[in-house]
This record gives C-alpha cells, structure tokens and sequence, in this order.
C-alpha cells in the first residue's frame, strides 16, 4: 500500500480533477478523461451532495479560518494488484485515516477511481474544523507511512518498505530488500542494453509497464505508482545518457565491419591471386631454365 499526503488552496481545483481527470482541450475529449477516471465517492462526513456541492460547503466552512492558506487536505492510496478489498474495507481505512490524522470530526469525502487495474482511494479532506480549530500537516510524511504500514496489518495486505527516515532507529540498521527497487533496477539495465537511443529505451520500458519522467533527471513510477528517481536505483539520467552514445558508437562500428561473407569472399579471391601470381613465378622460372624455350 503506497500513501501520499499533500495539502493545497482550492476545494474547486482538487475536486475537478478527482471529478473529470486533467484538463482537456475540448468538451468531447474532457467527457472521455471523466468517464476514463469513474469517479465515485463512497464515504461522505459532514458533508454530502455532488461536485458543487461538495465545493461550496467546504469553501464555507474554511472561511472560519480565513488566515490559513491552504486548507485542503488530500491524500491517495494505492493498493498492490494482488490487494482485492470490499467497499467496506476502503470506507473503513478511510475512517481510520480521518481519526489516526485528526479529522475525523471535519468534512471530508473518500473517493474511489477505477482507471487504474489496482485499487486505489483519494481522500479530500477540509482541515478547517466547524469549531475554526486547524488540523496540524506535522509530519504528515512520515505518519502516512506509519499509517499505510498499520493498515497493511490490519487488513492482510501487501507490505511496502517505508522510507529508512521514517524508520525508527533500530529498524534503520536491519538489512533489507526492496523487490520493486531491484525489478526496476533489472528492467533499466536490460532494455539499456537493447536501445541505441533515449526514445527507443522509453518505449521498452513503458511497454514494461513503467512511466518514465523527463526533465533534468530521471525519474520511473511502476504500476502500483511507486515512484523511483534514476539516481536512487543506480541510473541517473547521465549514465543513461552515455550508454546510449556508447550502444549507437558499437552499433557503428558493427556496421562500418565487413560481413562474414565478404571477408570470406575476399580472403579467396586474396587465395586466387597468390596462386596465380606463384604460377607466373614458376612459369618465368622454367622458361629462363630451359634457354628461353618452353617445353
């Protein structure tokens, strides 16, 4: 179970896109984005109502606190494919995540997609209470962590290594082992090996079920949406880089080689040559031994 936690300013912006997905250039193509997300909310408290809503009554009670500049909360939680849990489950961890963070008596919604072919949850939290009290984002990391941890107990569900930071002190010093790390690790050197450029490496891994980020690093995000920077797996972009050049250099000089063929070819026709030029020699020989007369 992966969790991330962020706060931001707009009910309106975070539930448009938990709503209808990423902003499109067109009415028709934005409609195949909403109904690509399948959206649904199956947990409402303190609140209740479509999107507008649901954005109104949140605008109004954060204005109780009109100082604090970001009263959203939102989290997301992504399940392992091999993690089938009922709408109870789901409804009940978002509970447990309301009490655990201290919201639970605050407006929030838990709000189920079904674009990916694992589970995953969004939670929309209003951190601004109707008593005007804020819920504290403190270490909002590494509670998640904690949080996500707990629930894979509770529920059976597959275990993810939390961040070392997060760990506590002797748990730090344990030997461990990041399956999804060392998969990655294994599909970056092999399709490295295969590609001569960025773009054709791009498409093996993608194809993998990796998505790649590209900017002045590197970045790759599996199918459960565990995100990996290039360095932490051992391959910044750099690296990368070079290998490419130094796959496209050997491909060139590959090709620039005669083929097999052709060197045997040449090396017989070299055999021909030395064999005739031997068989003048030897002619030129007799003739000169014989006075000039060929017998």
């Amino acid at each position: 179970m992966i969790g991330k936690i962020s706060t931001g300013k707009s009910f309106r912006g975070c539930l448009n896109y938990l709503h209808e997905g990423r902003l499109q250039q067109s009415k028709a193509l934005q409609e195949i984005e909403q109904e690509k997300k399948q959206a649904q909310v199956i947990c409402y408290n303190q609140c209740f109502g479509n999107k507008k809503e649901l954005i109104q009554q949140f605008n109004e009670v954060r204005y109780l606190n009109p100082k604090l500049s970001k009263p959203v909360l939102h989290a997301s939680l992504s399940f392992a494919h091999s993690d089938q849990l009922s709408n109870q489950d789901k409804i009940d961890i978002g509970k447990q995540m309301a009490k655990d963070f201290g919201f639970e008596n605050n407006q929030y919604v838990v709000i189920e997609h079904s674009d990916r072919q694992h589970q995953h949850l969004h939670i929309v939290a209003n951190r601004v209470g109707y008593d005007a009290k804020t819920v504290s984002d403190s270490n909002n990391y590494k509670r998640m962590a904690n949080f996500c941890r707990t629930m894979e107990r509770k529920h059976q569900l597959e275990q993810v290594l939390s961040p070392r930071r997060f760990l506590f002190k002797e748990e730090r010093m344990l030997p461990r082992q990041d399956i999804r790390k060392e998969a990655l690790k294994d599909a970056i050197a092999k399709f490295l090996k295969q590609s001569t450029t960025m773009k054709e490496f791009q498409n093996k891994i993608t194809a993998k079920g990796y998505e790649i980020e590209l900017g002045r690093g590197i970045a790759f995000t599996d199918a459960q949406a565990v995100r990996f920077k290039g360095s932490q797996v051992g391959y910044p972009l750099l690296k990368i880089e070079k290998q490419l050049a130094q796959n496209r250099q050997m491909q060139q000089e590959e090709q620039q080689k005669p083929s097999l063929a052709q060197q045997l070819r040449e090396t017989i026709l070299r055999s021909q040559k030395e064999e005739q030029l031997k068989k003048q020699q030897e002619d030129k020989q007799e003739i000169k031994q014989s006075g000039g007369f060929r017998l």
